[in-house]
């Protein structure tokens, strides 16, 4: 069986787009900060709330807060894990907490076609990045 230089040509460029797309990285999480309050009765605390949206695919890297994190799902299915704890997957309603210690293993949005959405409370040092990659 003969196989034209076309033929190789676009097999070999479909192969590269499909090497290419799967070593290509995920869509990163669209954080939007919502409020910043300083709380005056904790010195050197403050409460910070965010929105985090995961395109489809999304997820996050391993990092960690450094706060007290109280999330709460708003739209479509996220899968939450922090080290040691059990992977759970949450739904609109549903919650889960991350303390300062913890190591968040694994944030990821459950759906490869949908969105999805979440509100996070973070109580944590005054000042203080609320994201910290693990390398």
């Amino acid at each position: 069986m003969r196989i034209s230089k076309q033929a190789l040509f676009a097999f070999s460029v479909a192969v590269g787009l499909v090497a290419g797309a799967a070593q290509a990285a995920p869509p990163q999480a669209i954080v939007k900060e919502v409020m910043t309050q300083p709380l005056d009765d904790y010195p050197g605390k403050e409460a910070l709330m965010i929105t985090v949206e995961y395109p489809p695919g999304a997820v996050d890297p391993v990092h960690r807060h450094r706060a007290h994190s109280f999330i709460y799902v708003l739209e479509g299915s996220i899968v939450m894990q922090v080290q040691g704890g059990q992977e759970v997957t949450l739904t609109p309603g549903q919650t889960f907490y991350e303390g300062p210690n913890d190591l968040h293993t694994v944030g990821r949005n459950a759906s490869e076609s949908r969105p999805a959405k979440f509100t996070v409370l973070l109580l944590k040092d005054r000042n203080a990045p609320f994201f910290i990659p693990e390398h």
